[in-house]
């Protein structure tokens, strides 16, 4: 394995982006919020990564404590990826990030690929409290876990349990919270987003 490429400054921001400062390490942190993932699901929800470089991602992750890489038991006997502690102390960085980066997104090109779940971290911007709120939107479902300090911080498709509040809401309206131009309580409250639920969750954003 070939040694770490560094900025060689003693500055903790350079030290930051000798860790994740190349192209895709960020986006794969992205992707494994959502909990642990087979190397052809990371594939798959990173449209333009190459096997080469996901692969070389992967492994420079693992070296410098961001992830860890375990084998299922039988019957799956795959090996997953997963986040340590100092991995998933990444997500208010994306946060931020993602908040930055808001203006910046506009209207959809058609060359854009889209996953419902990209939307989980804008969301969990607008929301506040503890709870599991499940999110259906056109392009699938998915659902985060609110003020959660340990484990996935959002998961593909409906909720495993019961979840305190449900949100439906079209593309358009997802899209424009998203960028920054409309905040999720004002989309609630224009009755661009469907809570329903009985939970503290649901309750806050109806009487908001």
């Amino acid at each position: 394995m070939s040694p770490r490429r560094s900025y060689d400054q003693y500055c903790s921001a350079a030290r930051a982006l000798d860790a994740v400062g190349d192209r895709w390490t960020l986006l794969i942190v992205r992707e494994l919020l959502g909990g642990p993932r087979r190397y052809t699901d990371l594939h798959a929800d990173l449209p333009g990564v190459s096997t080469d470089v996901l692969a070389s991602r992967l492994k420079d992750m693992e070296r410098d404590g961001l992830t860890t890489r375990r084998r299922l038991p039988p019957p799956g006997a795959a090996y997953v990826y997963e986040l340590t502690r100092r991995g998933r102390e990444l997500l208010p960085v994306l946060q931020a990030l993602g908040e930055w980066g808001a203006p910046a997104l506009g209207e959809r090109r058609p060359t854009d690929a889209v996953r419902a779940h990209w939307f989980a971290l804008p969301l969990l911007r607008g929301l506040e409290g503890e709870g599991l709120v499940e999110v259906r939107l056109d392009e699938g479902e998915f659902h985060v876990r609110l003020g959660a300090e340990e484990g996935p911080v959002y998961g593909d498709g409906p909720a495993p349990e019961e979840p305190d509040a449900r949100l439906t809401l079209d593309t358009e309206t997802c899209e424009a919270v998203s960028r920054g131009a409309l905040a999720l309580l004002d989309a609630v409250r224009a009755g661009r987003v469907e809570v329903t639920g009985e939970g503290t969750v649901a309750k806050v954003l109806r009487e908001a």
